[in-house]
């Protein structure tokens, strides 16, 4: 059965929280996509709980979104019934899991920022997004600490593992330069104290990634050639696969509840 995808505000403030809300709900479902697959009972569980971590901050964000924006939308809604073009998240964290070492990149990428990130917007002007900022922060500190001591595992380990690692390193690092793009939706957000400039943290970002990765005897690509797009709604063709099974139950059986 076909469901019509639902309107939404273009509201900066509804498309800035959706923006963040969609980074947390796509890499938590990419690492929901490990559980009972991980190489170890132990690795298994803290990615699960890093999922729901992120879930859980989809969730806050999904819901200041609707209530902002006053159109009827939930996080239902907008986790369920919007088509591919109306998600607005990194295309980073879209990405395929591929192998264990690339899982670990892709997250080591995103935590090194959404730690930074978080934690500049504790001092949001806006009192709901720095009350969500001040319990993720937490939540990404540890994320960043479990990711940067598999990339030290990996990268300083076997032949096999340093191999695996840094052809994720040279593979993902294309998606990294969308992390610290500002565009006409977030400046008037930057200017009134509401949203963190991300270019700002980009300084911070490299020098947590020189340290680990040169702990792990990795190193970073020199390309400056960057992937843009996901803020746009303009996807890779795997946010197409992932979304058919996220939201699989709700458009098989509309408006089903437990």
């Amino acid at each position: 059965m076909s469901i019509a995808s639902i309107s939404i505000s273009n509201a900066p403030l509804v498309q800035y929280a959706l923006r963040r809300a969609d980074d947390a709900l796509i890499l938590g479902h990419r690492l929901s996509e490990w559980c009972g697959h991980a190489p170890m009972l132990e690795e298994d569980m803290a990615l699960a709980n890093m999922a729901l971590d992120l879930l859980g901050q989809a969730r806050e964000l999904f819901s200041y979104a609707a209530e902002v924006e006053g159109k009827g939308n939930d996080e239902d809604k907008f986790a369920y019934l919007r088509d591919v073009r109306q998600y607005l998240n990194l295309l980073l964290l879209e990405q395929p899991n591929g192998d264990f070492a690339r899982t670990i990149v892709r997250q080591f990428f995103y935590s090194a920022f959404a730690d930074l990130y978080w934690r500049a917007m504790m001092n949001s002007s806006d009192a709901t997004l720095a009350a969500i900022a001040a319990k993720s922060e937490k939540e990404s500190a540890y994320h960043l600490r479990h990711s940067s001591e598999w990339i030290v595992r990996l990268g300083d380990g076997t032949a096999e593992s340093h191999r695996r690692a840094q052809a994720a390193i040279d593979d993902l690092w294309s998606f990294t330069g969308e992390m610290f793009g500002v565009d006409d939706i977030e400046r008037p957000l930057i200017a009134a104290g509401i949203a963190v400039d991300p270019a700002s943290l980009r300084e911070q970002w490299l020098g947590t990634l020189s340290r680990v990765i040169g702990q792990a005897t990795l190193a970073l690509p020199q390309s400056e050639w960057m992937q843009q797009g996901g803020r746009n709604g303009r996807h890779s063709e795997h946010l197409g696969h992932l979304l058919s099974e996220l939201q699989s139950l709700q458009r098989t059986f509309p408006g089903a509840t437990w």
